[in-house]
This record gives C-alpha cells, sequence and structure tokens, in this order.
C-alpha cells in the first residue's frame, strides 16, 4: 500500500516576488501584483509538496508527495487580460497543450509505477525537472511557510 499526494504548480512558481513567499504582505493590497502573486501561489504549492515529502520521509510513512507543472494549456486563464487571452485564442491551438495532454502528467505523477517511492520532486513533461529554482528547494523557506500556514489555522 502506497499514497500520493501531487500537488498542481506552474511554472509561473518562477515569477514570483523577489524574496519567494510574502510573508509579512501576503494581504497587501498596495504592493500587490497579479503575476507575482501568482507566482508566489505556485512556489507555495511546490513547498506544501515538499515539507509534506520531508515529514512522511521523517515520520516513515509509505505516503510520496510531489508537485508538477502541468504545461502551457488551453484554458481561458488569461481572460482578464484582453491581449493576452487574444493571443492565446489565436494562436493556442498551435503552440498550447489540449487539456487531455495538461492532464497527462497529474496522471503520470498519481498513478505510473515509475514514479512509487519518488518524493519531493518536481515534475514537468512527465520527467523529474531538470531544473528548479532555489525558492523551490529552499527548506527553510518550505517549513516556514509550513508554520506560517499552521498558525493561520489555529483558532483564536
Amino acid at each position: 500500500k502506497e499514497g500520493r499526494i501531487v500537488n498542481v504548480a506552474s511554472d509561473g512558481y518562477k515569477i514570483t516576488y523577489p524574496e519567494g513567499i510574502r510573508f509579512d504582505k501576503i494581504n497587501d493590497k498596495k504592493s500587490y501584483k497579479d503575476f507575482p502573486a501568482y507566482g508566489q501561489s505556485k512556489l507555495a504549492n511546490i513547498l506544501h509538496a515538499n515539507e509534506l515529502a520531508r515529514c512522511f520521509k521523517e515520520e516513515g510513512v509509505d505516503i510520496t508527495a510531489n508537485s508538477l507543472h502541468p504545461g502551457a494549456i488551453s484554458t481561458n486563464i488569461m481572460r482578464h487580460h484582453s491581449i493576452m487571452h487574444g493571443l492565446s485564442n489565436l494562436i493556442g491551438k498551435f503552440v498550447l497543450k489540449s487539456i487531455a495532454q495538461g492532464a497527462a502528467t497529474t496522471c503520470y505523477v498519481a498513478l505510473h509505477p515509475q514514479v512509487k517511492g519518488i518524493s519531493g520532486e518536481y515534475f514537468s513533461d512527465s520527467n523529474v525537472a531538470k531544473t528548479v529554482t532555489s525558492h523551490a528547494k529552499d527548506a527553510e523557506l518550505a517549513k516556514k511557510l509550513w508554520d506560517f500556514s499552521a498558525s493561520l489555522t489555529q483558532p483564536k
């Protein structure tokens, strides 16, 4: 028996705020920027999976936790950016993945026997990603995010 946790992130995690996660400005409307905020949320998905993987390993639990980039998929995610939305509609069918193609890496990480026992990795195109940023590999940042998230869920 084994369990697998799969966090869907995005290579958009690479476009985040310089510090990675803005703990002190997490809800700050003045300094909010849409693309870095999106990147921050995707980085948080990766860090969450990494910290889960560390906890599971430490506890000797047979559960893996990984994250992934599904690819650039033809969706309406850019609907609030009219120029980008128009471009993606115009050329998307030629360069973007279909929804089924975008689901392939998620299915691979969740189900494929070759991924058994692999934990704390970031996948892209059904492979462990060759390069990830220093923020995505930062164990201290992952632990800080874990503790920060836990503090937000504690009853007052």
